[in-house]
């Protein structure tokens, strides 16, 4: 089981799952009524399946950084084949209990973490993996688990003309910008844990031609990894400003001094095993004061 867990790298799983909460709290605060079926089946599925996309990940990789892996290759490649096997399981029940959406998005997502490490030119190789990553991580998830629980028509309504195959989207802009913007926030720090970590394996990289975006914008690299949690903070405001989120989750401000703190660490020295860890702390610790705050306003 420890091997098991160190293969998928279980504590890194808390992009995914941190993101889910504050987007439970989140629609508790809008009053939302929240399906449990729905609700744990999607985790259940995401959590599953990121545990995958983390044992390809890492598959893939030994192949090229002379490392080994926990197992036998044939036997993580079973490990992958279940893990895979079990996800799609969940998906295929989730589609089931709501609609074809919810197909779409998933198979987006499957796709994704699929050819993130796989295939003849992997998303982790190239320098826009930062961007995916937030997207997946920050957007997508939040995303369906609020369309899941959501009353038809919040987001956007379709229509299917089976005479002419012509299928037809209606959407609501202001709707969807929100959730852009409540997105922004997970999607800074999720990608900015692997900038962090693109950032101090750089020059290792190199060396297995694996060319990500700190090769190409060199020590802009750090200035982006600033920007992002600058980014992230803002959002918060806007977001009290229109009144998305309560106003006491303006405290969630309070974490820019130990964040701040962990950010001039990593700007002064960039390395693997000691301060790649503050973009984890940064994320756990901003991420897990807004899950308070937002629940505590909720509640009052």
């Amino acid at each position: 089981m420890k091997r098991f867990l160190k293969y998928v790298e279980i504590t890194t799983k808390i992009t995914s799952t941190l993101p889910f909460l504050l987007t439970l709290c989140y629609l508790f605060f809008a009053g939302r009524k929240i399906d449990p079926l729905k609700t744990i089946v999607f985790f259940a599925g995401m959590l599953l399946f990121d545990l995958t996309a983390t044992a390809i990940n890492n598959y893939e990789d030994t192949k090229t950084n002379h490392q080994s892996l926990q197992f036998s290759r044939r036997v993580s490649f079973f490990i992958i084949a279940i893990l895979l096997t079990a996800s799609m399981a969940m998906g295929i029940l989730l589609v089931y209990l709501t609609d074809i959406v919810v197909l779409i998005l998933g198979a987006i997502c499957f796709a994704f973490g699929i050819i993130y490490s796989w295939g003849p030119v992997p998303i982790s190789r190239q320098p826009y993996g930062e961007f995916f990553s937030g997207l997946f991580y920050g957007l997508f998830i939040p995303f369906i688990l609020l369309y899941i629980n959501s009353p038809k028509g919040t987001y956007f309504t379709y229509t299917w003309d089976s005479a002419t195959s012509i299928l037809t989207f209606n959407l609501n802009i202001v709707s969807l910008l929100k959730v852009a913007l409540f997105a922004l926030l997970p999607a800074c720090l999720t990608a900015n844990i692997m900038l962090a970590n693109n950032i101090c394996d750089l020059e290792k990289d190199i060396l297995v031609k694996r060319y990500t975006l700190p090769y190409y914008i060199g020590n802009k690299s750090l200035l982006l990894f600033e920007l992002l949690y600058y980014i992230a903070y803002i959002s918060i405001i806007i977001m009290v400003l229109l009144r998305m989120i309560p106003s006491l989750c303006l405290l969630t401000l309070l974490t820019f001094v130990p964040v701040n703190n962990n950010i001039k660490k990593f700007k002064k020295i960039q390395n693997k095993s000691e301060t790649f860890i503050m973009s984890v702390k940064n994320f756990i610790i901003i991420i897990s004061a807004q899950i308070v705050f937002l629940f505590i306003g909720s509640l009052v």
